[in-house]
């Protein structure tokens, strides 16, 4: 990857402005995202569900406190603080995660189907992806540690969607009830790993194989 440069006034100007539009949209999007998927959960007594709906309010959280640090006159300053803000927001859902999926394997809850679920965790793997890489690349290039690990927040929204789908689908299909509980235990393991990377301020890009290509064609096309 190419060393990080120094910014103009104007192209840091520029990209604050487009970090506070991500996490408008993203804070617009998630809550949204929450209470149907919560409702949904709550109709269907799914863990996963609910896990999925907790974790947009999370997605929330950790957006609001980057808009809230990209807000002050000196962002740099926060920078710390609202890292490990997303790192506690992290072992929250892992924790509320946790429990839920095991009282749900332990027969306390059926688990019914979700047609609704299933919409959701499918509109949300088309969008997260292009936006957590869209807010990466922002970040990176603004050297901002908070807004690279929200946008790794937003990637664990993806690995979380991908899961709770299986895990729907699977109930769906064949009945497996317990395939909504051990997604749930995969989003809460992702969090739990996610939570300690944030917490150590270790945000390495979850799409380097793609940046090294942008940066590859960059700099071909420089040279030509």
């Amino acid at each position: 990857m190419t060393a990080p440069v120094a910014l103009s006034v104007e192209r840091r100007s520029v990209l604050h402005r487009r970090v506070r539009l991500i996490v408008g949209f993203t804070i617009t999007y998630n809550v949204v995202e929450a209470i149907v998927a919560l409702w949904a959960g709550s109709l269907a007594s799914s863990a996963a569900l609910i896990g999925f709906g907790l974790d947009s309010i999370v997605e929330v959280l950790s957006a609001a406190a980057v808009a809230w640090q990209f807000t002050r006159k000196d962002p740099e300053r926060w920078e710390k603080a609202t890292v490990r803000a997303i790192g506690i927001a992290f072992f929250a859902l892992a924790a509320y995660v946790t429990t839920d999926a095991v009282l749900a394997l332990s027969g306390v809850e059926k688990v019914d189907h979700s047609p609704l679920g299933i919409g959701i965790a499918t509109l949300s793997l088309i969008i997260m992806p292009v936006l957590a890489w869209f807010e990466f690349r922002t970040g990176r290039e603004l050297g901002s540690k908070s807004v690279q690990a929200d946008a790794k927040q937003l990637l664990l929204c993806i690995y979380l969607s991908g899961t709770v789908l299986i895990g729907l689908v699977l109930n769906t299909l064949f009945g497996w009830a317990w395939a909504d509980s051990v997604a749930a235990l995969v989003v809460a393991a992702l969090a739990v790993r996610e939570g300690i990377e944030a917490w150590r301020g270790d945000v390495e890009s979850p799409f380097e194989v793609l940046e090294d290509l942008h940066d590859d064609d960059d700099e071909e096309a420089a040279s030509h």
